[in-house]
Formats: structure tokens, C-alpha cells, sequence
């Protein structure tokens, strides 16, 4: 007999699944908990900014740096590699997995979301979401504001340009920029 999937597997395999589950709830007041901490910490706290940050994250690479204010929805979703720097007021719904490489820089406000709602309204109003992970590769940098939507992988030393949506793929070794992002120029 098949064995019947949690709320969570469902949210992670990119299915509908309900986020008022017992389970969802208690892993988002606890991502609510370390990150209200973290958000209280100044800069004369750096070890326990480092520890707040692997409590909260799946894994933590050498010399994070995440400057306060920050939010995100589970925390237990983000792998971070080597040399993660994000600025002021970013924002991570990480209803799926995010990975994001070394070196990658996020400028005030970058917003990375994982999670969406149904398009039609019927199943939207059944109070189910979906969820589709994202990638980060490596040295890449994202400028101010910038929006990664669900689904999309940015490769290897990339810019993205301040106030774009990315919506798509974007390849490596290139500067793209726009909304919808698109390639501008190859590295």
C-alpha cells in the first residue's frame, strides 16, 4: 500500500498542498522566532548572527552575511554556499528548496520566491499554494529590488540588473536585466 504524502513532501515535490497543515505551521513560527532574533541583533553580535543563521538555514557556506531586516517563510529550505552577502530588507520564500552557490551577492530588497497560487480561481480558493525550487549559481551578483520568481535557475557569474523580474532561465556569463528579465550582454 502506498504510503500517503505529508503536507510538506507535497509542498517540496511541487504539488498543491495546504499550508495551515500542523507541520507547516510550527516549522513557519519557528522560522518566525530565529528570524525575529537575528532581525535584533547588531553588529557587535557576530557569532550569534552565525548561529541564529545555522538554526535557520539547511546549510550555511563560510562568512555569511545577512544584514538585518530579513525574512523567510521555513528557513529549512535555503542552502547557502561560501561568501553569501544580502542587504537591507530581502526576502526569501522558501516554500520549496533554494540553493544559492558562493560568492553571490544580493543587493537591498532582492526578493526570491518559490511560492505561487493557482491561476484558476476555483482551486485557488480551496486555500491550496504550489511551490518550485530555485538555483542560484555561482559569483553571481543580484541588484536592488530584483524579483526571482518560482521555478528559475540563474547560472554561474551572472549579473542581474537592479529592479528586474526574472521569470525564465537565465543562462551563465551574461548581464540581464528588465521585466521580464532578459539578456542583455554576454560575459
Amino acid at each position: 500500500m502506498e504510503q500517503l504524502k505529508t503536507e510538506r513532501e507535497k509542498m517540496l515535490a511541487g504539488e498543491l498542498y495546504v499550508a495551515a497543515d500542523a507541520e507547516l505551521q510550527a516549522l513557519r513560527l519557528n522560522a518566525a522566532k530565529l528570524t525575529r532574533l537575528y532581525n535584533n541583533t547588531g553588529e557587535e553580535d557576530g557569532d550569534l548572527r552565525s548561529q541564529l543563521l545555522h538554526q535557520l538555514f539547511a546549510k550555511v557556506g563560510k562568512n555569511p552575511q545577512v544584514t538585518p531586516h530579513f525574512y523567510c517563510d521555513y528557513g529549512c529550505h535555503i542552502y547557502v554556499g561560501d561568501n553569501f552577502y544580502m542587504n537591507y530588507g530581502c526576502v526569501i520564500l522558501d516554500c520549496n528548496t533554494v540553493h544559492i552557490g558562493d560568492n553571490v551577492l544580493c543587493a537591498p530588497y532582492v526578493q526570491i520566491y518559490t511560492a505561487y497560487h493557482p491561476v484558476d480561481p476555483k482551486i485557488r480558493l480551496t486555500g491550496k499554494e504550489l511551490a518550485a525550487p530555485i538555483k542560484i549559481g555561482n559569483n553571481v551578483w543580484i541588484g536592488g529590488g530584483a524579483i526571482i520568481c518560482p521555478g528559475v535557475a540563474i547560472g554561474d557569474n551572472t549579473t542581474i540588473g537592479a529592479g528586474s523580474v526574472v521569470t525564465k532561465n537565465i543562462p551563465e556569463n551574461v548581464v540581464a536585466v528588465g521585466n521580464p528579465c532578459r539578456v542583455i550582454r554576454e560575459l
